[in-house]
């Protein structure tokens, strides 16, 4: 029998453990980056306060807004005639027409300072030619004053439109004129003369549509 060995004064050398194997990290799609939480708490933060604004306050905030507006439009009205309708000078289309001198052309005068003139045109058209001057009454109406050569049974028809429709005679100025319905709510004065025929048209009331007639010179 072998006598017993010395024992072996060198420590013994630990056994490697294997090598681990780490798991690869998943990458994060394109477009699908993770977004730090919305500020939920600010967020319900502002809608209550918003929630527990008084009638008062709004009507406060209301008010803010509406005072500049109204400055805005007196400043437009009183300053810059906001309210104020557009006024033109006949006499260009009155000079054309009398240049033309294809029938005799009259012009209002005296008619006071509450009418305006608000259009006033000269155009050659089939059959003839026709001026044309519309005016704001001093009721706030409205009134046409058209001249022209057109035969009559073409013009009427057309100024007036089927609806119109002669309701006799009258006299204004010393002349004798028709009465006509006209469009809507309109009515007319008709004068025929050789060579021309005149209408006042519009929705003003016929104590200002004689009026109107009556100023012709």
């Amino acid at each position: 029998m072998d006598p017993a060995q010395p024992a072996d004064p060198r420590p013994a050398e630990p056994t490697p453990a294997p090598p681990t194997r780490s798991t690869p990290s998943t990458p994060t799609p394109p477009g699908r980056e993770t977004l730090p939480p919305a500020p939920q708490a600010a967020s319900s933060g502002r809608e209550k306060a918003r929630s527990e604004r008084s009638p008062k306050d709004m009507a406060i905030s209301l008010l803010v807004l509406l005072v500049p507006i109204a400055l805005l439009l007196a400043f437009y009205r009183g300053f810059l005639g906001g309210d104020q309708p557009s006024t033109v000078d006949p006499a260009p289309a009155l000079e054309q027409a009398r240049a033309a001198n294809v029938f005799p052309v009259s012009q209002p005068t005296g008619l006071g300072a509450g009418w305006k003139t608000v259009s006033a045109s000269y155009r050659v058209v089939e059959g003839g030619s026709n001026l044309r001057i519309g005016y704001l009454t001093p009721e706030g109406r409205g009134a046409q004053l058209v001249q022209s050569n057109v035969p009559p049974e073409r013009l009427l028809p057309a100024e007036l439109t089927a609806e119109g429709q002669p309701q006799g005679p009258t006299e204004v100025g010393g002349r004798n004129w028709q009465r006509y319905t006209a469009r809507g709510n309109e009515q007319a004065l008709v004068l025929l003369e050789p060579g021309r025929t005149v209408i006042v048209v519009g929705d003003a009331r016929e104590n200002e549509l004689r009026r109107l007639a009556d100023a012709l010179r």
